[in-house]
């Protein structure tokens, strides 16, 4: 249901491909959803089987034809009852984050490669969206964006985008720098077993 919306909302952009679609949602979308070229597939079928999408055939030289969707009147009511809905709260689900909880009974220096690896992710797709944000603005400031363009909805959600990532480089880099001093000091983090209470020992 979540990544149809998130087709349905793409598609206010105008017709697309399929590989338009995906190529969108690894650029501008990623800054609020994910979803792998196979599953945006699949879900185009099933809603082009539901009267949601349109497609029609653009016959290509020396290519393969590519079908080209686009929102049919189905798909838009159906875009706006899911903005009457209310929106589930999001909860976070993050392997590196339990990697990090655990990191005292496992081994610390993986764990600081994990966050380092985050951290250039981060930085990669904040440079992504940064020249997103400059090409939208084309040289206006967001005050003279806002009032000037018709559809605000993408600017709001690369700002929300933008916040994430900058998120993720701030804590990353906090992390490291205090894992790194731990380390530096030889107060690495130790097995979990090494530092058993004398209470919780005692029954043994």
């Amino acid at each position: 249901m979540a990544l149809r919306n998130a087709i349905l909302a793409t598609l206010l952009e105008g017709e697309a491909s399929g590989y338009d679609l995906s190529k969108g949602f690894d650029a501008s979308v990623a800054n609020f959803w994910m979803a792998t070229p196979q599953q945006l597939y699949k879900e185009l079928e099933a809603m082009e089987s539901q009267g949601l999408i349109a497609a029609r055939v653009v016959e290509q030289d020396r290519r393969p034809n590519k079908r080209l969707f686009s929102l049919t009147e189905a798909g838009l009511a159906a875009l706006r009852e899911f903005t009457t809905q209310p929106a589930k709260l999001t909860a976070i689900r993050d392997e590196l984050l339990v990697k990090v909880q655990a990191l005292d009974a496992g081994d610390p220096a993986a764990v600081r490669t994990a966050i380092a690896g985050r951290l250039e992710l981060s930085r990669t797709k904040l440079a992504r969206y940064d020249r997103l944000r400059a090409r939208l603005l084309a040289g206006r400031t967001e005050d003279e964006y806002f009032d000037q363009v018709d559809r605000v909805g993408p600017y709001l959600t690369l700002m929300r985008g933008r916040a994430f990532e900058k998120e993720n480089i701030r804590w990353a880099e906090r992390a490291l720098s205090i894992l790194e001093k731990r380390s530096a000091i030889g107060h690495d983090a130790r097995r979990v077993g090494e530092h058993a209470s004398p209470a919780s020992s005692a029954g043994h």
